[in-house]
């Protein structure tokens, strides 16, 4: 690891202008992603400024029944808050089939938003990677493809990211609220992230000294049946091959509402917004579930070694809404 300076800011503000001042310069919370990357020399920031103690660590009561949760709220704490687990228990079940009890101890609210991509080529400086160095190449299009991309991927990238409590934030409405140089301003989940494109080094539409300070849930409304169903290599410590987020509203025999969202599949969490229109207003059926989720699947092109990913894919998106349904009756 190279040599860096480490600060403390005294507030948000000071933090957000010291960032701006120090062009090699890079947030510090949790660090469990960051740190790994500045082992593996990914990333070598000359400054880290400390951001642990400036942003909330309490998750609150919006007037609206939503929740406020500080961005620094460790994942191990969100998971097992009582308010999370009744109302939003695909929240809970994401974050639980994340890493282990001790990273999800250090991890927290804001960091796990911003975690990179664990393609291996990124993480391998003797590798071409466009991610990691703009316009050297993508070594991943002709290696080990089985974690990569099959939706909104580009020829300048192929990877995915990697959060699971993303995914399920994504398919809840959920809310990013951040500071930076120019005040404050609020991000939908599903905007935060992007998919790759020509410039794959940004993962998302944050600018340059902005620091996320909290998340928002919406209300939980009438969609309190819901399950995040991860499927992975082996059981503990393996990102997802693909997950999916969905909650389910039923009523005589017909969906009322759906929301439902991807992981392991795309550059971002992937909100199924084509299998969620085609679903509101179906017969809630075996047979319906299938048609959505071929349709929301219909653009994927996936490499040689990630095709499995496909049909994997509607598989677990029927599977998990017959379970809803089934939970519902």
């Amino acid at each position: 690891m190279k040599p860096f300076r480490y600060e403390r800011a005294d507030d948000v503000s000071a933090a957000v202008t010291a960032l701006a001042e120090e062009p090699e310069a890079a947030f510090l919370a949790g660090g469990t992603n960051l740190v790994d990357l500045m082992r593996l020399e990914v990333t070598t920031p000359e400054v880290l400024i400390d951001v642990t103690r400036l942003t909330s660590d309490r998750i609150e009561e919006l007037p609206d029944g939503g929740l406020r949760i500080g961005a620094a709220v460790p994942n191990s704490d969100l998971a097992a808050d009582h308010r999370v687990r009744r109302r939003y228990p695909m929240l809970s079940q994401a974050l639980l089939s994340g890493a282990s009890g001790q990273l999800r101890n250090f991890a927290t609210t804001g960091g796990n938003l911003l975690q990179r991509t664990r393609c291996a080529y990124f993480q391998n400086v003797t590798t071409p990677c466009n991610k990691r160095e703009p316009g050297s190449g993508c070594s991943a299009l002709e290696g080990y493809q089985r974690d990569l991309a099959i939706l909104g991927s580009s020829p300048a990238c192929v990877a995915t990211h990697p959060s699971d409590m993303a995914v399920a934030l994504a398919a809840l409405d959920a809310v990013v609220t951040v500071h930076g140089p120019g005040g404050e301003r609020r991000i939908p989940v599903t905007e935060l992230h992007r998919l790759p494109g020509d410039t794959p080094e940004r993962d998302t539409v944050l600018e340059r000294g902005e620091l996320i300070t909290g998340v928002e849930l919406p209300p939980p409304a009438h969609l309190t049946a819901s399950r995040y169903r991860k499927v992975r290599d082996r059981a503990s410590f393996a990102f997802a091959l693909v997950s999916v987020a969905a909650a389910l509203d039923v009523a005589d025999g017909t969906v009322r509402d759906v929301r439902i969202a991807l992981g392991g599949v795309a550059h971002k969490p992937w909100r199924a917004a084509t299998a969620e229109t085609a679903l509101r207003g179906a017969p809630a059926t075996r047979g319906s579930f299938l048609d959505a989720a071929a349709a929301e699947l219909a653009p994927a092109r996936p490499l040689p070694g990630n095709a499995f990913k496909v049909p994997l894919a509607r598989n677990t998106i029927v599977s998990v809404l017959l379970d809803l349904l089934e939970e519902r009756r």
